[in-house]
């Protein structure tokens, strides 16, 4: 079709709305301010290793990722369902045992939850189960913090398990994020396995871009400034389109009245070159306390990566916030990995500050609407900010937006055909 439609951002959710404009006939145009499709995931390769931009994981049961991807052909590697915990020099291992039977003893005489606590997990984990996704999104919204203590947690199982745990996911250390979150991706962990592409996370946004057949993509093309029907790049150059969906956060490039400016969690992962590894099997180690500025580690040379170096290569991420420089942040981290976990001859490699991680939201929902997606008579937005913070959410809105977009060209193009 000759109706010109311009996408911003080259992430999950503009490859996923140009996916759909595609398969309706429209040939979309994107551009993307850097050198590469991905946004937030993408993968680089460092002295043999592949290193993610941060320790992210795929959820398996995410219904838009199964929709979008071949499993099959990114050969996702299975994280095992748990965690080893370290606490000064201490570890214990805790998991889902009716998934992985070696965690069913270690789990029992953890002495990390009682009896009670095993009941409510299980009680949880049936209810959600049964529980229709948009139906989670309806749930009453509290932080998650305030849901664990009003369904009746222990202060145990809340501060050494839950917290380090969805601190990791959130990006944020005291549990205030939205309950609706906790309750989908606790569905979503019960459902499935965290899981990691041979290839690194970045073979995500690779498989939907070799799905493209019509759309342009234009890198390293910066929008300084949208409006009505136009989009005017950093270096001054202008195009003029029918439809503009802004794929990514909007501050800075399209300012409405009274416009909420987005918030976003950070965080830091650090990358070691280790001789041997300290946690043997594909699990996740949490540092339990409190105070500690490492949040959590793991092995990516303990999966069957296309690319593993020639030793070991450990992850840690960093959520706390600290006004360290990057040779004090690697000696504090260095401390805390031999103080907590006995990790010891560490080899720095690289970090990445992520700055925009995860969306900083207050409001959960489940799907894209048009009321706060669209913010003129031509311009859309999408990402995973208008829905939650996630994978799933960053193609379920691209998606959604595009198909708005499409019904909305087809009653102007019928309100033509009415006009005599």
């Amino acid at each position: 079709m000759s109706t010109k439609i311009s996408i911003i951002g080259a992430g999950l959710s503009g490859l996923a709305a140009a996916i759909t404009l595609e398969k309706a006939g429209y040939k979309p145009v994107i551009f993307e301010a850097t050198s590469e499709a991905g946004g937030r995931v993408k993968t680089d390769l460092f002295e043999g290793y592949q290193l993610d931009h941060g320790f992210q994981v795929l959820l398996d049961a995410y219904p838009k990722a199964q929709e979008y991807f071949k499993y099959d052909e990114l050969q996702l590697q299975r994280i095992l369902p748990g965690a080893i915990l370290f606490n000064t020099g201490k570890s214990m291992i805790i998991g889902d045992p009716s998934r992985h039977m070696g965690f069913l003893f270690s789990t029992l005489f953890s002495g990390l939850a009682s009896i009670k606590d095993v009941y409510l997990l299980w009680v949880l984990y049936r209810k959600l189960q049964k529980t229709r996704d948009e139906d989670i999104f309806k749930e009453e919204e509290i932080s998650t913090l305030a849901y664990l203590r009003k369904r009746g947690f222990s202060n145990r199982i809340i501060n050494v398990f839950f917290k380090p745990f969805f601190t990791g996911i959130f990006l944020e250390n005291e549990l205030k994020t939205s309950c609706r979150m906790f309750l989908f991706v606790f569905k979503m962990f019960g459902k499935g396995y965290a899981t990691i592409p041979k290839g690194g996370m970045g073979e995500l946004p690779l498989q939907l871009l070799k799905r493209l057949q019509h759309t342009t993509i234009n890198y390293d093309s910066p929008i300084a400034k949208v409006e009505e029907g136009k989009l005017i790049l950093k270096d001054g150059q202008e195009f003029t389109s029918d439809i503009i969906l802004i794929a990514t956060d909007v501050a800075g490039i399209f300012n409405k009245p009274q416009q909420k400016q987005l918030s976003w969690h950070s965080c830091e992962t650090l990358y070691f070159e280790t001789e041997q590894r300290k946690i043997k099997k594909r699990i996740i180690g949490l540092i339990t306390d409190s105070n500690a500025l490492v949040n959590n580690i793991f092995y990516p040379s303990s999966l069957g990566y296309e690319s593993k170096g020639e030793k070991e290569l450990l992850s840690v991420t960093v959520v706390r916030e600290h006004s360290l420089s990057e040779d004090e942040l690697v000696r504090k981290v260095s401390e805390e990995l031999k103080g907590f976990c006995d990790i010891k001859e560490l080899r720095y490699l690289k970090r990445f500050t992520i700055c925009k991680a995860l969306p900083s939201l207050t409001h959960l929902t489940h799907s894209w609407d048009e009321e706060h997606g669209r913010l003129g008579n031509t311009i859309y937005s999408a990402g995973d900010h208008q829905l939650y913070g996630s994978s799933n959410a960053a193609l379920l809105s691209g998606e959604m937006a595009s198909k708005a977009i499409i019904a909305n060209l087809q009653k102007q193009k019928n309100r033509s055909k009415a006009v005599p």
